[in-house]
Parts: structure tokens; C-alpha cells; sequence
């Protein structure tokens, strides 16, 4: 069974794929692509980082234990 969500901002594209039947290395990904923009600073063209779940999963850990508002004074 497939499964697509993605959502994007003013800066970014995040798209999740997942494919519960696949078997195939790369099958299950994570998607960050830069929106193109007009002059912004932040992004002059489209790129995008593809990581597999398990990397999502890391970074989101990291985000979340680092960006934890309580630890901020």
C-alpha cells in the first residue's frame, strides 16, 4: 500500500513516500526540496535532500531533543 503526504512552505517542499510492499532499498524516502524563489537569499534555484525513513527518524530525534523549548533560557 502506498502512502503520499506532503506539505510545503513559503521555502520548502517536504514530502514522505512509503511503499509497505516494497522491498527495495530507497523505496521508503524523505524529501526536502527548496521552493524557487524570487531573488530570496535563502534559495537561488531548486535543491532537494533525500533521506531514507530511518534518517528521518534520526534527525527528527535530534530536532526535537535540540529544539526542546524548555531547554532554552
Amino acid at each position: 500500500m502506498n502512502y503520499i503526504k506532503s506539505k510545503s512552505t513559503k521555502r520548502f517542499a517536504f514530502t514522505v513516500n512509503r511503499n509497505s510492499t516494497a522491498k527495495k532499498a530507497g523505496s521508503n524516502v524523505v524529501t526536502i526540496a527548496t521552493q524557487p524563489s524570487d531573488g530570496s537569499q535563502y534559495s537561488t534555484g531548486q535543491s532537494s535532500l533525500t533521506l531514507t525513513l530511518r534518517e528521518a527518524k534520526a534527525l527528527n530525534s535530534f530536532l526535537s531533543d535540540s529544539l526542546n523549548t524548555s531547554d532554552i533560557s
